[in-house]
């Protein structure tokens, strides 16, 4: 998808984050709290264009997975028509239904990526998506979100400490616009 069409849907749907996608540093720096050494199952909430899921199937083995989460058709459609890969499967749907999506594969994820804009979302939809997401999380599993660098605590990080028993965050300025990219651990 071109440059133009990405900014295209930017416009038309206020669910997305960023008016350009993740710069090659900026996915290396959130995927660099991951290991690709065995076998993962990885959730993409979000994942737009699929520059991180492209990414990961580089990174991970042959046997892993990776399950993404996204609400904008357009998204969907392209990942489904460029993306061909065994190890994905996408689904058109809410980050909010994870739970309901992950009872059909009967195991939980290593690692949660999400480039979704908790800021634009109201406080209970912001609760339950991390709620869910910590159930869906194998014990010592990871939630990596990654949002814009103006978010303040109470669009994410409040949240996380709720549910998760480590959170961190750093800011990434390698990347347009810099991120504020979190670490929260099961």
């Amino acid at each position: 998808m071109s440059t133009k069409e990405y900014i295209k849907n930017f416009i038309k749907d206020p669910n997305i984050a960023s008016v350009t996608p993740t710069s090659k540093q900026g996915v290396k720096e959130v995927c660099s709290k991951m290991s690709f050494e065995n076998r993962v199952v990885i959730i993409e909430y979000g994942p737009a264009t699929g520059v991180f899921t492209n990414y990961l199937l580089e990174q991970m083995s042959s046997d892993s997975v990776i399950i993404t989460i996204e609400l904008n058709e357009n998204f969907v459609d392209y990942l489904k028509n460029n993306v061909q890969d065994e190890r994905i499967h996408i689904h058109h749907a809410s980050a909010e239904r994870v739970h309901d999506i992950m009872e059909g594969y009967g195991e939980q994820a290593d690692y949660i990526l999400s480039g979704i804009p908790f800021t634009l979302m109201n406080n209970e939809v912001r609760r339950n998506i991390v709620k869910q997401t910590h159930s869906v999380l194998k014990q010592g599993g990871k939630f990596l979100p990654y949002q814009t660098f103006f978010q303040r605590d109470g669009h994410l990080k409040d949240h996380l400490h709720e549910h998760f028993s480590s959170v961190q965050d750093r800011y990434v300025f390698r990347n347009i616009p810099p991120m504020r990219v979190y670490e929260a651990i099961k």
